[in-house]
């Protein structure tokens, strides 16, 4: 009796070794997106690579498809979405790279507003990206996450904070706020809204004890502490907002009322 053999029960070596080499571009992406703290652009990340385009977004729809990265939105490299034409005040007419829309309509957000409010947008969305990650990120995440908590010799204070709080972002595996949370932190790293010298003002002893509460907050994430993550990172970021309210206003003590 003859045997059929399925056309799925083999699997092609030539399809064996593509998935190898995808799954090789997959390791080296986040490795990138480690080091730098977010996913950079194809353009870049085919630079760094030295890979051609379209096996670059192979490897980036691998990790669409297992959760890995926020998903691609429509008409990404085509043109600019309607419901961004709105906010932005001078319309763009022709298409832009997803980053210039962002620039446009981040700049424009930072005409309308303060440190104050971007620090209680931040009170209000990082606590839950927080809690999402204790309950989504993967262990990579969760070791990229650890491993951010720490200030490095080789960034500024203001740098290594960013750094811990994207990796909070990416582990969350939310799109929509993943989104948000740059389009924020766009808005807070406008020079408009930063005090001068703030990374030289930072104390040594500052340093440490911001370190200390990052280890807090990826402390509770990798133990799938939901409840204490949001709560960490809402007292983490009540300090900065303390900073900031102390740096726009007198703050009297007891002894001006003496």
């Amino acid at each position: 009796m003859t045997t059929i053999k399925s056309a799925t029960s083999e699997r092609s070596p030539v399809k064996e070794k593509q998935q190898e080499k995808l799954e090789h571009l997959v390791s080296e992406i986040k490795k990138l997106m480690q080091a730098k703290g977010m996913l950079p652009a194809e353009r870049v990340l085919a630079e760094k690579l030295n890979i051609k385009r379209h096996l670059l977004r192979l490897a980036l729809q691998l990790m669409r498809d297992r959760g890995e990265i926020p998903a691609a939105r429509p008409g990404r490299r085509t043109s600019v979405p309607k419901v961004k034409s709105r906010v932005v005040k001078h319309p763009i007419t022709t298409a832009a790279p997803q980053d210039a829309v962002s620039n446009f309509i981040g700049s424009d957000l930072v005409r309308s507003t303060n440190p104050l409010e971007v620090m209680e947008m931040r009170m209000m969305l990082e606590p839950a990206l927080a809690r999402l990650a204790a309950l989504r990120a993967s262990p990579e995440e969760i070791a990229a996450i650890k491993a951010a908590a720490s200030t490095p010799d080789d960034l500024t204070p203001s740098e290594a904070d960013q750094r811990f709080h994207r990796a909070i972002a990416i582990g969350s595996r939310n799109s929509l706020v993943s989104e948000l949370f740059v389009l924020l932190n766009q808005v807070a790293n406008d020079s408009r809204l930063r005090f001068a010298q703030s990374d030289e003002e930072t104390t040594y002893d500052r340093i440490e004890q911001r370190d200390r509460e990052h280890h807090l907050i990826a402390d509770a994430i990798a133990s799938r502490d939901s409840d204490g993550a949001e709560r960490a990172m809402w007292q983490h970021l009540a300090v900065v907002q303390q900073k900031i309210i102390s740096r726009l206003g007198f703050a009297p003590s007891k002894k001006d009322y003496a």
